[in-house]
C-alpha cells in the first residue's frame, strides 16, 4: 500500500473511527479528511502547487498534521520548522527551503519574508473550490527536514514519498501496529521521528493518535492513564524524568504494550528502571534523519540484548564498513552504513555533501559500531562532533559561528559535557584576540539572542589559547579531556 496522499489511510478504515486529537480538537477519519481538503483549497488559492514547499512553524497540535497532509494533497512538500527557533534560525530554513507559504502562530512569528497564514485562520470546511484529483508520484518530495552538519549550516534532507512509504512500512511491520493501536505522541513534530513513527504509522494502520503539546512527567503519566495508549515513542531524557518521579506517584500504564526509545543512546540501567517501574517493554532504536528516521530496533519477541540498538528493520540492510569501503565481519569495529528505500534522496542544493554521505550506494552515518553474529548492532562512538542533548542534535559548528560573531573572539570550540539527565550539554571554550577583553556575559547574551535555548552553552571558558593538534587544527579531544578532569556539573539553562 502506498502512503501517497491518496492512500494516507487504510481503505477499510471506517470514517467515524477516532483519528487524531489534541487538547483542543478531536477528529474522526472523515472529519480529518475534510479539514485537510479545506486547508488544501486554501493553500492552492495562495499559490501552492506541485513542486512547491510549505513551511509549518507550529508547536505540537493537530493543525500541524493537517498542514502536512494539505501540502501533499496539492502536490507540495512540507518543511516543519522548530517553533522555538529564533527569527534568524527560522528565516534561514524558510529561505533555504524555497517555501512559498509559511503557516505560523501569528503576529511577530518568523516568516522569512514570505506570504504567511496564521494557524487560527486556517479553513475549517471545504468551500467547494475545484482541486485537481490527488496524484502523487513516489519520487515527489514529501518532506524537507533540516539537520546540521560539519559546515555548521543546517541542511535540508530531501525525503520523497517513496522514502516515507518505506519507512512507515518498515516500522509498522516491526512494531506490529494495527487498527487497534492508539499512539500517544509527545516528541516534537518538526522531527521525522514523530511524523513517521507516531503519526503516519498509526494512520496507515487505521489506528488513533493523541497529540501532547509538550512533555511534563506528571502530565504525561496522567495522559497515559486517561487516554489508554498502546504505544509511544520518546527519547532517553523523557524516560529519565519519568523514573525520577517520586515513588509515591503512580499511574495505570497497563494499556501500553510497547514503548520506543531513540534519538540518543540510553543506558542499560535507565531502560531496566523504566521497565521495572512501569511494566511495559522498551525497544531501543537507531537511525538518522537521512534514513527517514530509524534503521534498527530491538525485536519485539526475541531477546532485547542490553547494550545494543537491535537489528535491522524490515526492508533495510545495516552493515559495518572499513575505511577502504569493504564490509567488515561480525565483531569488527567500523562505520555504520545503511541501505534501503528509506534512504534520503539527498541534501537540498548540496550535491557535494550528498555525494559524500551516499557514496558507494550506502548511507554513511558517521557513527562507529559493531555487529554481532545475530545482527545486533552496538554503537561504539561518534565520528562527528555532534552533541545529543536530551534527544536534540546540537552541532558545535553552529554555536561556534555565533561565538565568532563577537568582535573579540579569535578562537571558539564547543564540546559536549556529560550530564546525568540530558546525556550531554554544550560547553564553550574561547580565546580572545590579543589586547581585547572578553566578557562572558556578553557571549552568553549573544548566544541567547541568536540561538535556541537548548543550543546555548551551559558554560563559557576563556583561555589564553585553545589547544591544537600537530597539524594546527583545534584539538577537541584535549578539551573533552579537560572537562573530564575537572567536571563542572553543568545544568542546562531553562532545565
Amino acid at each position: 500500500m502506498s502512503l501517497t496522499y491518496l492512500h494516507w489511510r487504510r481503505q477499510d478504515t471506517p470514517g467515524e473511527r477516532p483519528c487524531v486529537g489534541d487538547e483542543q480538537l478531536q477528529f474522526t477519519y472523515d472529519e480529518f479528511g475534510l479539514r485537510v481538503e479545506a486547508v488544501a483549497e486554501q493553500f492552492a488559492q495562495a499559490g501552492v502547487g506541485p513542486g512547491s514547499v510549505v513551511a509549518v512553524m507550529l508547536p505540537n497540535r493537530v493543525e500541524l498534521l493537517v498542514c502536512l497532509m494539505a501540502a501533499w494533497r496539492v502536490g507540495a512538500a512540507a518543511t516543519p520548522v522548530n517553533p522555538v527557533f529564533t527569527a534568524a534560525e527560522a528565516d534561514y530554513q524558510i529561505s533555504d527551503s524555497g517555501a512559498v507559504l509559511v503557516v505560523n502562530a501569528g503576529p511577530g512569528a518568523p516568516d522569512g519574508g514570505r506570504p504567511s497564514l496564521v494557524v487560527d485562520d486556517l479553513r475549517q470546511t471545504p468551500e467547494g473550490h475545484a482541486l485537481p484529483e490527488p496524484s502523487t508520484d513516489p519520487a515527489d518530495r514529501a518532506l524537507l527536514i533540516y539537520t546540521s552538519g560539519s559546515t555548521g549550516r543546517p541542511k535540508g534532507v530531501i525525503l520523497d514519498h517513496a522514502n516515507i512509504d518505506a519507512m512507515v512500512a518498515s516500522i509498522s511491520s516491526h512494531l506490529e501496529i494495527t487498527a487497534d493501536d492508539h499512539c500517544l505522541l509527545v516528541l516534537p513534530l518538526f522531527h521525522v521521528n514523530a511524523i513517521c513513527v507516531s503519526f503516519l504509522s498509526t494512520l496507515r494502520a487505521g489506528g488513533r493518535l493523541s497529540v501532547l503539546s509538550r512533555f511534563h512527567p506528571k502530565e504525561f503519566l496522567a495522559a497515559v492513564e486517561r487516554l489508554r495508549p498502546t504505544f509511544f515513542s520518546a527519547v532517553p531524557t523523557i524516560y529519565a524524568h519519568l523514573v525520577g518521579l517520586s515513588a509515591e506517584l503512580t499511574a495505570d500504564t497497563s494499556s501500553v504494550r510497547v514503548a520506543i526509545c531513540g534519538a540518543a543512546p540510553a543506558s542499560e540501567e535507565l531502560l531496566a528502571a523504566v521497565e521495572k517501574r512501569f511494566g511495559f517493554p522498551v525497544v531501543e532504536g537507531y537511525g538518522l534523519t537521512e534514513g527517514s528516521c530509524a534503521s534498527t530496533s530491538s525485536p519485539l519477541h526475541a531477546p532485547r540484548r542490553p547494550g545494543t540498538v537491535g537489528v535491522a528493520l524490515p526492508g533495510q540492510r545495516v552493515a559495518v564498513m572499513a575505511g577502504d569501503g569493504t564490509l567488515l565481519p561480525p565483531g569488527e569495529r567500523g562505520e555504520i552504513v545503511v541501505q534501503g528505500a528509506n534512504v534520503m534522496r539527498g541534501y537540498l542544493g548540496r550535491p557535494e555533501a550528498t555525494a559524500e554521505t551516499l557514496r558507494g550506494g550506502w548511507l554513511h552515518t558517521g557513527d562507529v559500531g559493531v555487529l554481532d553474529e545475530d545482527g545486533y548492532l552496538r554503537i561504539v562512538d561518534r565520528i562527528k562532533d555532534m552533541i545529543i542533548r536530551g534527544g536534540e542534535n546540537l552541532y558545535p559548528k553552529e554555536i561556534e559561528s555565533v561565538l565568532h560573531q563577537h568582535p573579540a573572539v579569535q578562537e571558539a570550540a564547543v564540546v559536549g559535557a556529560p550530564h546525568a539527565v540530558y546525556g550531554e550539554v554544550p560547553v564553550a571554550y574561547v580565546a580572545a584576540y590579543p589586547g581585547m577583553p572578553l566578557v562572558v556575559d556578553e557571549l552568553r547574551a549573544l548566544c541567547a539572542e541568536r540561538l535556541t535555548k537548548v543550543k546555548n552553552p551551559v558554560a563559557v571558558h576563556v583561555l589564553d589559547t585553545l589547544p591544537k593538534n600537530p597539524v594546527g587544527k583545534l584539538d577537541k579531544p584535549a578539551l573533552r579531556a579537560r572537562l573530564a578532569a575537572a567536571p563542572a556539573d553543568p545544568t542546562p539553562q531553562g532545565a
